[in-house]
């Protein structure tokens, strides 16, 4: 009888996990803070620091990034690109990356969307098809924490509110992101996840075979040190 993971192999593997999200974490946080190193005057950074230390990030750890980022410890080399591209089907893709070597960044980019039937584009050949939007996901399981979502959500200043599978999505402007997040978990609600992001303005079914090769994509490319977010167009099966 074949025996699973080790649990020092689970382990080693979570690990491994948690430092690429760790790194992708400070990436963030150092960039954010050539906009300055005050949180309060800062949005982009102050953002980054919540999720940083959602994810149980030490303040120290924090700290020197943002030290870093605002030049108070030497400067850093990173440089923010974003390549458009097409996935399996012609699926559009945006992917948000930070890098000291961009070389490197695009072979590995275009490596990884030629070996799952994709390939790179021009800047602006998908990103007519999103809109950049500070979106907060909930869980709602039942149209009575739909209805309680959606007043607390309009009180807030939030866009618009769209309900599907269990949860719904509270969308605002980016500038709007802080304020609605806020306002929404003083009223007792306490998003998923929450951030800004590119929403697509309409999204492509796929299933089957072309749905495996899509999140198989997308892992490779999130699994990418210099990748710091994927977005996509396609309408995944929920089971």
């Amino acid at each position: 009888m074949g025996r699973g993971p080790s649990i020092e192999g689970r382990k080693n593997a979570e690990d491994a996990r948690r430092g690429k999200l760790f790194t992708k974490l400070i990436r963030e946080i150092t960039v954010a803070a050539r906009g300055g190193a005050d949180p309060a005057a800062n949005p982009r950074l102050r953002i980054a620091i919540d999720k940083a230390l959602t994810n149980n990030m030490t303040k120290d750890t924090v700290e020197r990034a943002v030290r870093r980022g605002s030049g108070a410890e030497g400067g850093d080399e990173m440089t923010e690109i974003r390549y458009e591209g097409y996935g399996p089907g012609g699926i559009a893709l945006i992917i948000d990356c930070m890098t000291d070597n961009p070389q490197r960044t695009v072979a590995d980019v275009r490596h990884a969307l030629s070996k799952h039937g994709g390939n790179l584009g021009t800047s602006g050949s998908v990103a007519f098809q999103f809109q950049r939007v500070g979106e907060l996901v909930f869980a709602t399981p039942d149209a009575a924490a739909e209805e309680k979502l959606l007043e607390a959500a309009l009180e807030a200043g939030a866009d618009d509110v769209r309900n599907g599978d269990g949860e719904s999505s509270v969308l605002c402007a980016p500038a709007s992101f802080e304020a609605v997040k806020k306002a929404l978990i003083d009223a007792g609600l306490t998003p998923a996840n929450a951030g800004i992001v590119w929403r697509p303005d309409n999204r492509v079914a796929v299933a089957g075979e072309q749905a495996e090769v899509l999140l198989d994509l997308v892992d490779w490319l999130e699994d990418l040190d210099d990748v710091q977010e994927v977005f996509h167009n396609a309408a995944l099966p929920t089971a």
